[in-house]
């Protein structure tokens, strides 16, 4: 209903500004790290490109990031993965509806020698807890994404405050995901990160992966379009033909279709 309103909405603007909205030729997705360098987004864009004439520019920062970015009305559509964040952002009239997207998990990867014994496990809590009292090296985005925030909703269920060692075994890089891994690699460290990333990534050293396949380790994409009533400038008609074409059978095809080594890194679940 609000999805069929909107889209009414959209018409009528389009009526009475026909030479404004006529041609759409670009619009600016604020998105994640882990969509951009997983390969992912070079993959599906080109079909929606040529498909549609839209030319899609994607600012790949944090969740927490983009949000904010989306905020200030620095992009038209919101893909990122922090569900708690982005249904925030849509009660908070920043967006206009939220979708879901696709799914991956998180895994934690760490040096072969493995000092917090955790491989093997299939729970994520006892395996930071494990890594805490050992004082094991652990290298944190420590920059508010979607990852960072899945860390640290684990470290909380883990009763455990990992920054009160901030600066000794446990290090935070503010940087993206790839980056991140990079230090961890240096540092023979253990590192929470999205599989999609860790499957493209390519210079793991000794690193490997000691815990997967707990459910909490699930990782949720969504799609927002930018609220128009807040940022005149949104290229709203555009913007929710991107997502439609995302949650639609062609962009959901897409998805499912990208593969890296013969493994599928993302699972479209759009409903």
């Amino acid at each position: 209903m609000i999805r069929t309103f909107f889209r009414a909405a959209l018409f009528a603007v389009g009526l009475t500004a026909a030479s404004a909205n006529a041609e759409e030729p670009f619009i600016v997705v604020q998105s994640t790290t882990s969509t951009q360098n997983s390969g992912l987004l070079d993959y599906i864009l080109p079909g929606f490109e040529a498909e549609t004439g839209i030319d899609v520019r994607v600012v790949a920062v944090g969740t927490g990031q983009a949000i904010r970015n989306a905020i200030n009305g620095d992009g038209d559509v919101l893909l990122v993965h922090s569900r708690p964040a982005e249904e925030q952002f849509v009660d908070d009239g920043w967006g206009v509806e939220r979708f879901d997207v696709m799914y991956n998990d998180f895994v934690l990867v760490g040096p072969k020698s493995d000092p917090a014994k955790v491989r093997g496990g299939m729970d994520i809590v006892e395996a930071l807890v494990a890594v805490s009292e050992a004082e094991a090296p652990f290298a944190s985005r420590g920059d508010d994404s979607g990852t960072h925030k899945a860390e640290m909703r684990l470290w909380d269920w883990a009763d455990a405050d990992p920054t009160a060692a901030s600066g000794t075994w446990y290090r935070e890089t503010g940087s993206g995901m790839g980056a991140t891994l990079n230090v961890a690699s240096g540092m023979g460290a253990y590192v929470l990160t999205d599989r999609a990333t860790w499957q493209s990534f390519g210079n793991r050293g000794d690193l490997e992966v000691l815990v997967e396949g707990d459910p909490r380790l699930f990782n949720q994409y969504g799609i927002i379009l930018v609220n128009p009533d807040k940022h005149p400038q949104v290229r709203a008609a555009a913007g929710q033909r991107f997502i439609d074409w995302l949650i639609g059978p062609d962009g959901q095809a897409a998805i499912a279709s990208y593969k890296l080594d013969g493994e599928q890194l993302f699972f479209p679940n759009a409903e």
